[in-house]
């Protein structure tokens, strides 16, 4: 059985920057996508903490249709980012837009107030109302630090 570490190192390592769709048998698909992390800087406790280049955001689907199945998303950082400090204060949120990018439903997610290297949630199965996109979002000290989108579509 494979850790968690390793099963969203290796969700990464395969997603590389790109959106890529699936089809497989009963017409479900799979999206996966990762978006960088940007350099930023955040105050805890009166200690400014560096988030350094080498982190990136996976965002993960499987599904068909309007109807998610599994929904994932979390930090990997490699390099001078691995050495960081990680993340204090941080939730992820998982939002769902119509196709004219109205916000119909947000998943909230917990604030996690210990600092960690590598942020993860699932987010519970989903039966979209309409069509559009979800979206995963890293937030950091209340501030959305990144973002990460797939389109849903017929």
């Amino acid at each position: 059985m494979a850790t968690p570490y390793l099963a969203r190192l290796t969700t990464a390592l395969a997603a590389a920057g790109a959106l890529v769709l699936t089809a497989s048998t009963g017409a479900h698909a799979t999206a996966i996508g990762t978006t960088p992390v940007h350099t930023f800087e955040y105050s805890v406790g009166g200690v400014t903490m560096k988030v350094p280049t080498g982190c990136m955001f996976t965002h993960v689907i499987r599904g068909s249709g309007r109807k998610i199945t599994y929904q994932n998303a979390g930090v990997d950082c490699a390099f001078v980012g691995a050495l960081s400090s990680g993340f204090c204060n941080w939730r992820i949120d998982f939002t769902y837009a119509d196709t004219d990018n109205r916000t119909y439903r947000t998943s909230r997610g917990r604030t996690h107030n210990e600092c960690k290297a590598d942020p993860m949630r699932n987010n519970s199965p989903q039966r979209l109302p309409r069509y559009g996109k979800a979206c995963a979002h890293l937030l950091v000290n209340g501030v959305r630090r990144v973002s990460q989108c797939h389109n849903i579509t017929r």
